[in-house]
């Protein structure tokens, strides 16, 4: 059963980031300084790289997550989703926050990428919490 609430976590976790990026797709692209043709369209080549990856890290947040949960003796919809947006807020955030710092992207990048952040994760520890 553990398998199936992590695989079921990480496909809400990588839904809702669909979700937030298509939503806010012309800020971030605009933030995140990614060149566009007069449409609005990257002009880069499409690659599906970057979701084989994303698939695979919602793997391994959801799975870490399920396992800090089941550690702390954590159980229930709400005290799931609470870890995982303190979790978000207090760990991810900032180490994308000083990330970004370093490389001197756009505050405006931080703010959308910080808010997935802490959305994931959040959505994450709810479904991780319904199991």
């Amino acid at each position: 059963m553990g398998f199936i609430a992590v695989l079921v976590a990480a496909i809400a976790g990588f839904a809702v980031g669909a979700a937030w990026y298509i939503s806010l797709s012309k800020p971030w692209l605009a933030a995140a300084e990614i060149p566009c043709d007069e449409s609005g369209k990257p002009v880069a080549e499409f690659s599906p790289m970057p979701f084989v990856i994303s698939g695979i890290a919602m793997l391994l947040v959801a799975g870490m997550l399920r396992h800090i949960l089941v550690m702390a003796g954590i159980e229930g919809v709400g005290k799931s989703a609470l870890v995982g947006l303190g979790i978000g807020l207090f760990m991810i955030t900032p180490w994308v926050a000083m990330n970004y710092a370093y490389a001197n992207r756009k505050r405006e990048l931080t703010l959308l990428d910080g808010g997935y952040s802490v959305l994931g994760p959040t959505v994450i520890g709810l479904v991780l919490g319904l199991f």
